[in-house]
């Protein structure tokens, strides 16, 4: 492709469900000039699926699908409207402790615990009620307080889509987007942005002139790309944990994992079906399987989380056997165990983890960002963990479109505390959607 030049009001970097919540939103407000780009072909980023080449679906990310707000509930009908684009289910969780599967949340379950343990649970709860009247409130851990259950809460049901895992939801949303505001692949990377000129230069030579720019990207990956070393100053502090998905919760020191999803009981749809013939790799002991010869199923699928960061290293060589161990020491799988497909992918960036500093570092960021014309927002784009979800990402897209157009308050990065308690119904698509 050559090199060409475009004037855009507004111009979206990442076709996550950030990106895609501002493209709606400015879709569906009839906006003439924007544009989103990514350099993924499939768009969902953070929140798409990967197919092996067996033909297994796992999610980038082990998230479910869940809403604070009316508006996200109405683009993911209207993108998938029929009731067989979707199954619900009951969520059933359980924590491992002690060689013991507890039901989710813990705190509520400990009477399936040897009575020893339960002692040593009551214990800490009467120890723990007695520190908390004594502490003043000044004492309180306040970078914490935002993770506490309150805020969100067990969630009795959930829906996930029957195609396509979560990214088949993405798939489905970006294509209610006309095409002409879209630039999905390699070529629409970005190399450079000028920030100064308000340009943005993508890999194939294009040259995108804009009014407003809503970033995704990370904002120090966002100093780096821009070549602004004071942002690059500021961001220095943030600090994110990686993640490798492999595709429950665990305590234990018997596995590396701290999170189990059995992926296929999402959907059917997300395993080959039980006629398709697939020749065993190994069982799960590590033995070989005693014929070589390609066998029918029935199939099932597990999907593992490991968390990795400098003060959690990981063996990158040996994190695929470690986990099939860790699987055979928790009992979630047997040794004679046939396995077909194994899938393993590293995230860099797989969680903005809070911290002391976090929120100085934010407090300088965003609004220098926005000195610019430049709304950095999303999972990562606006580094808020306690809003990361994939409705909090979505919404915080079509919020940011609603401050550039109107000067709207933007609520969910703002405010977290105020949309993680409220149904937040203030926008809707549209009297035909909503019923």
């Amino acid at each position: 492709m050559g090199s060409n030049r475009r004037n855009v009001d507004v111009l979206v970097i990442g076709a996550g469900p950030t990106g895609l919540g501002a493209a709606k939103r400015l879709s569906h407000l009839g906006h003439p000039s924007w544009l989103v780009v990514d350099s993924s072909s499939v768009p969902g980023g953070l929140a798409s699926t990967d197919v092996t080449a067996e033909g297994f679906l796992f999610d980038v990310g082990g998230y479910v699908i869940l809403s604070h707000y009316k508006y996200f509930h109405d683009a993911l009908h209207e993108a998938l409207p029929r009731s067989d684009d979707w199954f619900e289910h009951q969520r059933v969780s359980y924590v491992r402790f002690n060689r013991v599967y507890v039901p989710y949340p813990f705190q509520n379950n400990i009477a399936v615990l040897p009575k020893e343990e339960k002692a040593r649970c009551m214990e800490s709860l009467i120890d723990a009620a007695l520190d908390a009247r004594t502490r003043s409130p000044a004492d309180k851990p306040k970078n914490f307080d935002f993770l506490q259950a309150r805020n969100w809460g067990p969630n009795a049901t959930f829906r996930f889509p029957a195609h396509g895992g979560t990214g088949g939801i993405w798939a489905a949303v970006a294509k209610m987007l006309p095409p002409h505001n879209t630039r999905f692949g390699e070529h629409s990377g970005v190399t450079k942005i000028d920030s100064d000129a308000n340009v943005v230069h993508l890999k194939d030579g294009t040259v995108v002139h804009y009014r407003s720019l809503v970033s995704t990207m990370a904002p120090d990956s966002l100093a780096e790309i821009m070549c602004d070393q004071k942002l690059e100053a500021i961001c220095k502090p943030l600090f994110c944990s990686s993640t490798n998905v492999i595709g429950l919760y665990f305590v234990e020191d018997s596995c590396p994992f701290y999170r189990a999803t059995i992926f296929s009981n999402y959907s059917p749809f997300n395993q080959p079906d039980e006629d398709v013939k697939l020749p065993t790799l190994q069982l799960a002991n590590g033995l070989k399987a005693k014929s070589p010869s390609a066998q029918p199923g029935p199939y099932w699928s597990i999907m593992l989380e490991v968390s990795e960061s400098v003060y959690k290293p990981v063996n990158h060589e040996t994190l695929l056997q470690d986990c099939i161990t860790g699987l055979l020491a928790n009992d979630l799988v047997l040794p004679e165990d046939e396995i077909v497909s194994t899938y393993l992918r590293r995230f860099d960036q797989g969680y903005p983890t809070p911290s002391l500093e976090r929120d100085g570092v934010l407090e300088q960021a965003l609004p220098y960002l926005q000195t610019k014309d430049i709304l950095s927002r999303g999972r990562f784009g606006a580094w808020k963990y306690e809003v990361g979800n994939q409705d909090h990402s979505f919404m915080q897209g079509v919020e940011a479109v609603d401050h550039i157009l109107s000067g709207g308050i933007e609520l969910t990065v703002s405010y977290p505390d105020f949309v993680n308690r409220r149904v937040n119904d203030e926008r809707r698509l549209g009297k035909a959607v909503c019923e």
